[in-house]
């Protein structure tokens, strides 16, 4: 409880924050941004946290009378299901899973058609979030139940390196889902087409070319179908990438800036910044999986939340929850490792393109176009951003010296 506190004290910190610094412009902002833009990006900040605590308030409030009080009487009803090991399993987890979606629909439904509709970013249709909602769910349903299926299975046939194993398997499945994804499962929910500027693809390939990535295609995807925020993103794995520009990205920017953006992303390549965040992200969990596996060898867990029937699913959903609190106090420690490499990437995009000025003005474009909040806490953004804050970024940018 205290660390769920904390966690809405920090809001309410960065609410206040804003409230006496967001009528503020910047100097960096001087020119770009008005007292009324101003004002509605603050109003957006406002009443995306409000509603991101009473849904939050909601969630933990109901998966505190699901761990502490309904835990117990579902584990004991899958039990009486008196059916195989993995199959006792994939209805542990799947319904749990359905019944997770089925209470976030109000909240997705309100924050799409209500927030973003008001602040001018939804363009999604009612048919259209129908559509990818059940395709989510279906999707979600065949990897988890493939997950699980091998998971438990691993776990059938290993009692002693199970968690070995299971950790192995699931590296595996992560990185051949980083092959497989753009190809299969992106489509399905975005139209990707080959860029129809031909000196706009002439320039992503010679850039990339200059830090060594091999671009197999650069594509524009239809996000305005859903959204009037911009991004890019590459995708692939390996020395051969797809680079994906959002069509509302090359509406609303100019080339120099698309060209300082993709620099940005290629700099995390070069400096290896996605190779290293893999291995750090599963040397924590190689750790955290065999700290697990011996925590799972007693029923300690079950006593401690009275749980009747001896259950490994429960024991499991036990330290998911104490995982969560556990991991709250480290994220200030993962936010500055990739701030730190967010920093490097954009020290690296002028390095590459000799271009500070168009860097700083994609910075000032994303955060106009996206209402970013100018002046969050200090202590908020330790816990919460994983980029430096856009000001931060601009100054260390402009300040750089070769």
């Amino acid at each position: 409880m205290i660390i769920i506190a904390f966690g809405y004290w920090l809001d309410f910190l960065n609410l206040a924050h804003l409230k006496r610094h967001g009528s503020i412009i910047p100097h960096e902002f001087t020119g770009q941004i008005d007292k009324a833009l101003l004002s509605k990006t603050r109003d957006y900040t406002v009443e995306t946290t409000k509603f991101g605590i009473l849904s939050s308030v909601f969630n933990n409030a109901v998966f505190l009378v699901f761990i502490l009080v309904l835990l117990n009487i579902y584990n004991t009803w899958i039990a009486s299901l008196n059916v195989s090991f993995i199959l006792t399993g994939l209805v542990f987890f799947l319904v749990m899973t359905y019944a997770e979606t089925v209470i976030s629909i109000p909240f997705s439904l309100y924050s799409t058609f209500k927030i973003e509709n008001k602040y001018g970013f939804n363009t999604m249709t009612a048919k259209l979030w129908i559509a990818d909602t059940l395709k989510s769910l279906f999707i979600s349903t065949i990897l988890l139940g493939l997950l699980i299926s091998a998971g438990l299975f691993i776990v059938q046939k290993s009692h002693d390196w199970w968690w070995l194993w299971v950790w192995s398997f699931f590296l595996a499945f992560s990185i051949f889902m980083m092959y497989i994804s753009p190809y299969v499962i992106e489509p399905l929910f975005h139209k990707f087409t080959p860029i129809e500027d031909e000196k706009l693809e002439a320039g992503v390939r010679d850039l990339m070319n200059k830090v060594g990535i091999r671009v197999s295609r650069v594509f524009t995807m239809d996000a305005s179908k859903r959204t009037k925020h911009t991004n890019a993103y590459f995708t692939g794995i390996g020395k051969v990438k797809r680079i994906v520009l959002y069509d509302t990205l090359i509406e609303k920017m100019d080339y120099d800036e698309i060209m300082s953006i993709l620099a940005h992303e290629a700099g995390h390549w070069k400096k290896k910044h996605i190779l290293k965040s893999i291995i750090i992200t599963e040397a924590i969990a190689l750790v955290v999986i065999y700290v697990a596996f011996h925590l799972m060898q007693s029923n300690v867990l079950l006593e401690i939340f009275h749980i009747e029937t001896e259950s490994f699913f429960a024991k499991l959903i036990i330290l998911g929850f104490i995982g969560s609190i556990v991991s709250f106090p480290l994220s200030p420690l993962f936010n500055w490792y990739s701030r730190k490499n967010e920093k490097v990437a954009d020290i690296y995009s002028y390095e590459l393109t000799g271009n500070k000025e168009s860097m700083i003005s994609a910075l000032v474009k994303l955060s106009k176009d996206n209402l970013s909040n100018l002046h969050p806490h200090p202590l908020y953004a330790l816990f919460h951003y994983s980029h430096p804050p856009v000001l931060e970024r601009i100054r260390n940018i402009r300040n750089y010296k070769v």
